[in-house]
């Protein structure tokens, strides 16, 4: 019987990530080195690509700063009550609870054009919805726990007792942070932001919904990719997912190696 799980497991685990794997890699190179690259240096590709890298890095800076900030805060203030606590608790894993479409949604019903807030933008010249800036909120709004999720545990685990000592010895609090408590959740930090690459390079269902997909100006890689898809250029679509794909399996790899690093020291 333990035999038959296994081989069921193993199974599973080539049907639904190593299968869809080796078709994509087989298909971006249909038509060869020349249409592999033809797909990537295309002004459509380009242009996701850069739009996705950008996303990435503003995602990826904010999600850090804000992440480990409330983190701290829901660990370790205590001029919140336990109940507002348990309420953002609540709030921090509501990504989690629904779709990323319906983020998305809320995004385009609150900045956009036909909303209060969003036409106020719109009329000082700065545009939310249908451009970077509410692509870039759509994919704070899925990643933001996972650095969160990451560093409160740490934080947990290491207690208050040395913060507490370095505060008693006249430290400022900043000091306190880089000294004291940075040393501890530096690998929570770093595993942080490697599922939030991650997922930020993957993210798909809310930036649609906020970007509007216009070619040459809101489109992803990930959209670019629907869109190819839809237009029956697969050839292209595996080759932008490929280069998706390998970043992603590259994140991972490196996720891999710190934890190892973290447990030699």
């Amino acid at each position: 019987m333990r035999k038959l799980w296994i081989t069921l497991t193993y199974a599973v685990f080539l049907v639904l990530i190593i299968a869809p794997l080796i078709k994509i890699f087989t298909g971006s190179w249909e038509d060869g080195w020349s249409g592999f690259v033809d797909a990537l240096t295309r002004k459509e590709s380009l242009h996701a690509l850069m739009m996705t890298g950008i996303i990435v890095v503003f995602v990826t800076v904010i999600n850090t700063i804000f992440g480990v900030m409330l983190a701290l805060y829901l660990v370790r203030a205590t001029w919140i009550g336990r109940r507002l606590k348990q309420l953002l608790n609540s709030i921090v894993d509501l990504p989690f609870a629904v779709s990323p479409v319906i983020g998305g949604l809320m995004i385009v019903l609150m900045l956009g054009p036909n909303s209060i807030i969003g036409a106020f933008f719109e009329d000082i010249g700065f545009k939310v919805v249908y451009a970077l800036p509410g692509m870039i909120l759509a994919t704070l709004f899925v990643t933001f726990p996972l650095m969160v999720r990451e560093v409160m545990p740490v934080l947990q685990e290491i207690g208050a007792q040395q913060e507490e000592a370095s505060s008693t010895l006249g430290a400022y609090s900043w000091y306190t942070f880089w000294y004291v408590t940075w040393p501890s959740i530096r690998w929570g930090v770093i595993y942080g932001i490697v599922l939030t690459v991650a997922r930020s390079l993957g993210e798909f269902g809310a930036v649609l919904v906020v970007s509007g997909n216009i070619m040459n100006k809101t489109q992803t890689a990930t959209t670019l990719v629907y869109q190819d898809v839809e237009n029956f250029n697969v050839t292209a679509a595996s080759s932008v997912a490929l280069v998706l794909a390998a970043f992603s399996v590259g994140l991972l790899l490196l996720m891999e190696w710190a934890k190892k690093r973290k447990e030699v020291h």
